[in-house]
């Protein structure tokens, strides 16, 4: 099957800054390419010319990059337009046989709902109006442009369970959620860990890392867990003043600040641990989780993310908006049967899983409107 993928926005700029890289590969649309080249599938990615990276790769797909327009008004961090990727939707839409497309909020999806409805999926991942100009522009998409000029196509396949309830509101043909998927051959997994857990993210505000220090702060002063290690890995802004708490708080010798790792160094870090924390107070889908899961490694996270709705329930770790000493206790004191349990899970994790599931939707609705 010949499929098209567009994602103009490949990875999430902090603060509307695109940040310049060296590579695409790790992200979690070229990810889900690879789930799709894996099964036999010929892949197209489609992105926006901002996200390109500084040096030339070589691809395993075909990858296109696309000028934006209009910029000041259709950021291309948030709405991009552009009428470069429209023109050749419409001149060579009739070379592929799927067409997958991402939100239901987007000028691109615009385009592929009006120029091929019938092979167009589109892969939802916002769980709630977006808050920009009073979320009117939001209300207005969805209440109105949604469900009169997209109202045609395939189906919509919300990556969680909050996507899957909010756009039901909106669109027809709605399946059941496919997750995001990682390349889980680039996570070992591991059953042997270090006394120590660990964070990875941004060092900003919003991800509320100094929470994890307080409540790292309270394991450790307890005499079971006085050796244990805190490792965050990251940078951003807060760096210094993260430092500064960990030293006033006199753990400065049981805390390791590791800095930007690499996918392949950020995993040996995630499967010697016996945690994953998590404490963010806006996200939509994480990949460190699916990640963190892969190495072996079980999650505390609050219920911010999108893609904690089967943590609880398959016992791979604990969601908790309000998370403390008792719950980074219970996955320490029984770590090893979370941990076996996110092992068992590891091939549910997959992007060839994830991509197995786009193709199953995508041949169930193509039978049950021919029949």
């Amino acid at each position: 099957m010949r499929i098209l993928i567009i994602n103009y926005i490949l990875f999430t700029p902090d603060k509307g800054i695109i940040p310049k890289v060296n590579s695409i590969k790790d992200t979690m649309i070229y990810g889900m390419c690879r789930g799709f080249i894996d099964l036999g599938h010929s892949v197209t990615l489609a992105a926006g010319e901002e996200y390109k990276p500084q040096t030339n790769e070589t691809y395993d797909c075909e990858v296109l990059f696309f000028k934006s327009n209009f910029k000041k008004l259709f950021n291309p961090t948030v709405l991009p337009y552009s009428s470069e990727l429209k023109d050749f939707l419409k001149k060579n839409h009739s070379e592929y046989d799927l067409i997958i497309t991402s939100e239901v909020f987007s000028f691109l999806s615009l385009y592929a709902a009006r120029i091929c409805p019938e092979k167009t999926i589109i892969w939802h991942e916002l769980a709630i109006h977006q808050r920009k100009f009073k979320k009117l522009p939001s209300k207005i998409w969805y209440n109105i442009v949604a469900p009169i000029l997209m109202n045609k196509v395939f189906c919509v396949v919300p990556r969680s369970k909050q996507a899957q309830m909010f756009i039901s509101r909106y669109m027809p043909n709605v399946s059941v959620p496919v997750d995001h998927g990682i390349d889980i051959n680039k996570f070992q997994s591991s059953a042997s860990k270090k006394r120590q857990v660990i964070s990875s993210s941004q060092l900003i505000p919003r991800k509320r890392i100094d929470g994890i220090i307080d409540v790292f702060h309270k394991l450790v002063n307890m005499p079971k867990y006085a050796d244990f290690k805190l490792i965050i890995a990251g940078r951003g802004p807060e760096l210094e003043s993260l430092q500064k708490k960990v030293y006033d708080l006199g753990i400065e010798k049981n805390v390791e600040f590791v800095g930007f790792l690499a996918q392949k160094v950020l995993n040996i870090y995630m499967r010697e641990s016996m945690v994953f924390l998590i404490n963010t107070l806006q996200d939509n889908s994480m990949l460190a989780i699916p990640e963190a899961l892969a190495s072996g490694t079980p999650v505390i996270t609050t219920s911010i993310p999108n893609t904690t709705h089967n943590l609880g329930k398959d016992k791979l770790g604990i969601v908790d908006d309000n998370w403390d000493i008792n719950e980074l206790c219970e996955i320490i004191d029984n770590n090893n049967a979370y941990v076996s349990a996110c092992i068992e899970y590891r091939e549910n994790l997959s992007n060839k899983y994830s991509a197995t599931k786009m193709i199953e939707f995508f041949s169930q609705y193509a039978n049950n409107a021919n029949a």
